[in-house]
């Protein structure tokens, strides 16, 4: 059944709406090639677009070219402003954008561990408030929040934990009080961290892969056909309970210790470093400590092989080659594990931690795993980091704001 005119036009729209967003001002000429629609309907979307004050002339396309043909439309940016959230155990960092991504303001602000639920939650919905206005932003359409901790898949709220602070349930509600216009959505940080990766990031090949999130805590993030997979209750990729030799016993429901998480923490990877005399001094990082001490112990393998090392560089070397060994020995448990099951293809190390070891863990990680497992598997490190959440948070932000905006009232 063919569609209604009216169908027919949201559709229309849409599509030029997204090829606005995806190349940026476009003539009418240009998006009449992109759509393959007729002149006149691209004229009448237009019109209904500008109409909704969704997209506006910003421009001609040339010197040579003048006239109503040349105008460079282009998406209302100020339409609507959007925030994203990274909430960490001991931190928050906040991005203010603009409806198409461009970010306007940002910061952080550290939450430490003896802070009352209340004063938490206030330091938080402060810093977003500040950086609105920072932003120019006088109301926020879209907030996206990246949280650790399991997603109630059916109501979308963060679930009760044990392990994680109290503040971070409270603070989604305190968020939806104080901007009461707002969308506010919240999706666990690896999920938001793999979506980044497969937009903007390492994992833009992949339909298929598996994030392996390596920061404070452990996580995995799965997609599957190009769609992000969330489990019946949504635990898929609680990796840090996965039952595996080495630790001081199984994890319980309540607590992952002596689950993934013992070996592969950001205490087990301090604990593990010192036990081949490495350690950093935690004021002298700009990143977490468990990070440092990864980016280090490359840095000690890099600065060996090159022309004027030196006996003591060789030394340092050695027992980082043993350490950075003995950890991916840890890693390939789990990247075994999931590739057994689940076969990706592919399996980001992302977080902090897997884009200190670069290279060179990745590497050492892929060697184990196609000794464990027939299944072929490449394992790569973050191009994003630590901040792929708050990248994941933004993107959907703009994608839940964007679909609601761009389609605009029938005429």
């Amino acid at each position: 059944m063919p569609a209604s005119p009216s169908t027919a036009r949201v559709i229309n729209d849409r599509l030029a709406l997204r090829l606005l967003q995806q190349e940026g001002p476009l003539t009418a000429g240009q998006l009449k090639q992109l759509t393959g629609l007729s002149r006149p309907t691209v004229a009448d979307l237009v019109e209904r677009l500008t109409d909704a004050r969704l997209i506006t002339v910003v421009g001609e396309a040339g010197a040579q070219r003048r006239g109503p043909n040349a105008k460079l439309y282009g998406i209302v940016a100020d339409r609507a402003h959007l925030a994203a959230l990274d909430v960490r155990t001991e931190s928050v960092s906040v991005v203010v954008s603009d409806l198409v991504g461009a970010v306007l303001a940002e910061a952080s602000v550290p939450i430490g561990g003896d802070t009352g639920t209340g004063p938490a939650v206030e330091q938080a919905v402060t810093l977003v408030e500040r950086v609105a206005k920072e932003a120019g932003a006088d109301r926020l359409h879209t907030v996206g929040i990246g949280a650790p901790g399991l997603i109630d898949p059916v109501t979308g709220e963060l679930r009760d934990s044990s392990s994680l602070p109290a503040w971070h349930r409270r603070l989604v509600a305190a968020l939806q009080e104080r901007f009461l216009e707002a969308r506010v959505n919240v999706e666990n940080e690896t999920n938001l961290a793999a979506l980044a990766e497969q937009r903007d990031g390492v994992a833009r090949d992949r339909d298929t892969f598996v994030l392996l999130w390596l920061g404070h805590g452990t996580g995995a993030a799965v997609v599957l056909d190009g769609s992000l997979r969330r489990g019946a209750s949504g635990g898929t990729g609680e990796i840090g309970f996965l039952p595996v030799p080495g630790t001081s016993g199984p994890p319980s429901a309540l607590d992952c210790a002596g689950g993934f998480h013992s070996l592969a923490g950001s205490a087990a990877i301090v604990e593990l470093a010192e036990t081949y005399g490495l350690t950093v001094d935690a004021a002298s990082v700009p990143e977490p400590l468990a990070a440092g001490v990864v980016r280090a112990a490359v840095a000690l393998v890099a600065g060996a092989s090159g022309e004027h090392a030196g006996d003591e560089d060789a030394k340092g070397s050695g027992a980082s080659e043993r350490f950075l060994d003995a950890f991916a020995d840890r890693l390939a448990l789990g990247v075994a594990a999931v590739v057994a099951v689940l076969d990706p293809g592919c399996v980001v190390l992302g977080g902090e931690v897997g884009q200190a070891g670069g290279e060179v863990l990745a590497g050492r990680v892929e060697e184990r795993v196609r000794r464990m497992s027939p299944l072929a598997t490449v394992v790569r490190t973050t191009g994003l980091g630590g901040s792929a959440v708050l990248r994941g948070a933004l993107l959907t932000a703009r994608d839940a704001a964007q679909d609601e905006l761009f389609t605009p009232p029938d005429r």
